[in-house]
């Protein structure tokens, strides 16, 4: 018996790495078959990820590090230039990646953790529990998303844990719409109600049974999601109240150097430094806008003609 055990672990094992190698394998085919498009974004996002983790073997000076001279003109010295204060811009560009990235990852899974659990249970549940969750999430959407954030931010004060809390919370309350409206698909499943019958519990039907059929929507939605939270980060920033100096952020590093748009017509270079952050903040957007459209016509059964 014991030696039956032993070769049932064993081909059960070796399924299981068969079973990973293969998924890698239809990646790969996949990759190979997908458009110009979303091999770009894949290209793109890539390179951000990596810039994000090796931020300070990648830039040339420090983040805050300030030098005697601002304004500085593009040379080799200083790239891009220096800011109002003589901080690289090039520099704050690189830790930027990590910060306003690193941020927009964080909010964004916060708030896939708190909508896609209370979607899940609302649609489990049903009855009091949806309708209650379910009407506190319209009280919330009814309010303008930036404009509450910038009220809530001003009453809360303007730290990272701060802002990470306020837009996870208001984000959250699209994802619970999603959650829950594929959830009600799911759970009138045969298999769902005979975890029921079994005595399952809630956590477990919604960890075994349900999410894994409504994965590859949340998949996407956590893309696009992800697009509005890194805008709605940038667009705070900007306004003064989202990450505060003198850590680099996109947002901020564009409000700080706007000014030099007004010199473009004796300088060009000097005119274009504020549109590089908002041109990195533009081209990860576009560029998770093309792998989700992507991921989106894989999963959704459309197959291009031959």
């Amino acid at each position: 018996m014991k030696k039956n055990t032993e070769n049932y672990s064993a081909v059960s094992e070796s399924g299981a790495i068969l079973e990973r190698r293969s998924t890698w394998q239809r990646f790969l085919i996949d990759f190979k078959k997908s458009p110009i498009s979303a091999r770009f974004g894949l290209f793109v996002i890539a390179i951000y990820i990596f810039v994000a983790i090796f931020a300070p073997w990648l830039a040339p000076y420090g983040e805050s590090q300030v030098f005697p001279a601002p304004y500085e003109p593009w040379s080799k010295e200083f790239i891009f230039g220096t800011d109002q204060i003589g901080r690289d811009i090039l520099s704050r560009m690189i830790y930027g990646a990590r910060n306003t990235v690193g941020i927009a990852v964080a909010t964004t899974a916060l708030a896939f953790l708190i909508g896609g659990v209370l979607g899940l249970a609302a649609a489990i549940a049903k009855g009091w529990v949806d309708q209650l969750l379910s009407r506190l999430v319209d009280a919330l959407m009814a309010i303008p998303s930036l404009i509450f954030a910038l009220v809530l931010l001003s009453i809360f004060g303007t730290n990272i844990i701060n802002l990470i809390m306020i837009i996870a919370l208001l984000d959250s309350t699209r994802v619970f719409r999603l959650t829950r409206a594929v959830s009600l698909n799911v759970v009138v499943m045969d298999f769902v109600e005979a975890a029921r019958l079994r005595g399952e519990g809630l956590a477990w039907i919604m960890r075994r049974e349900i999410l894994p059929n409504i994965l590859p929507p949340l998949i996407a939605e956590f893309g696009l999601r992800f697009c509005f939270v890194f805008l709605t980060i940038a667009a705070l920033s900007f306004l003064g109240v989202g990450i505060q100096p003198p850590t680099a952020d996109w947002g901020s590093m564009v409000r700080e150097n706007a000014s030099l748009i007004q010199f473009a017509q004796y300088d060009l270079k000097a005119g274009l430094t504020p549109l590089l952050p908002a041109a990195a903040i533009a081209l990860l957007t576009v560029a998770v806008n093309f792998v989700v459209d992507w991921f989106l016509h894989k999963t959704s059964g459309i197959r291009d003609e031959q």
